[in-house]
This record gives structure tokens, sequence and C-alpha cells, in this order.
């Protein structure tokens, strides 16, 4: 193991290198969006399309301030944990009141508190699911022990 981190020290010295030269960017392009993020120019489209993202165009070149990066990451990170683009639209849309973000930080709570309670629900489900396929898959090995059993 020891062999394998220092191997890739310079892989990784490398990779926050260059983060950090995208946080001290103000222009981005689409691709460089793309690549930072691991998605596609089709997403980066989609949520211009969706009002979530509005870079400046130079010709037909788009391209994406600071602004326009943070709200992206904001967006991915929204979509991860399970927020609607409608919801993360409405949240990232509060950043732009002028009361301190006071506002944007409450109704972020909220929902933050309301998207625990989901996924804590579904994650009770799940477990329970998982509980009665594992018993159900018990009963059906052991039948068909049997049935082999009685076969030989």
């Amino acid at each position: 193991m020891i062999g394998n981190s220092a191997a890739n020290a310079p892989v990784d010295a490398a990779a926050q290198a260059g983060a950090h030269d995208q946080d001290r960017k103000s222009v981005f392009t689409i691709g460089e969006l793309a690549r930072e993020f691991g998605i596609t120019l089709r997403a980066i489209r989609f949520y211009e399309d969706k009002d979530l993202l509005n870079p400046r165009r130079q010709g037909m070149t788009r391209l994406y301030s600071r602004r326009d990066r943070a709200r992206l990451k904001l967006i991915l990170l929204g979509k991860r944990v399970g927020f609607s683009l409608v919801e993360i639209g409405e949240m990232l849309d509060l950043y732009d009141l002028k009361d301190g973000q006071a506002t944007q930080l409450k109704v972020a709570l909220t929902k933050f508190d309301e998207q625990i309670a989901f996924l804590d629900a579904q994650c009770t489900e799940i477990e329970q699911a998982l509980g009665d396929l594992r018993r159900a898959r018990e009963v059906v090995s052991g039948m068909l022990k049997e049935k082999e059993g009685r076969e030989s």
C-alpha cells in the first residue's frame, strides 16, 4: 500500500494543483467545466436550458463565470443528494436576494431537513426490503437443497 500511495502522490498533487488553478480562474469554457466535473457538454447545456446557468457568449463560444462554476458544483451536489432541478433552482435563486443570504440559508436548512427525513425513510424501507429478500432467498435456497437431495 505504501508503494501505491507514493506512486499516486504526484498525480494527487497535480490534481490538487489543477483544482487550485481552477479556483483562481475567472472564466471557463464549457469543455473545461465538463472535464472538471466529469459531465457531458449536453448536461451543461441542459442546465442552461433550465436557466440554472447563464454563460455569456463570445460569438459561438460560451464563457462561464466563477459564479456559474459554483452554481454547477451546487447543482451536481443537489442532484447527488436527491433534490429535483426545480428545488435546486429555487435554492440557487435565493442567492440573488440582497438580505445577506439569510433567507437562502433558512430555506436551504428546511429543504435539507426535509430531504434527510425522506432519505432516512427510504433507507428504512430499503433495509426492510433487503431483510425480506434475504429471508426469501434462504427459504428458496433451502427448498432447492432439499429438492436436489431427493433427486440424488
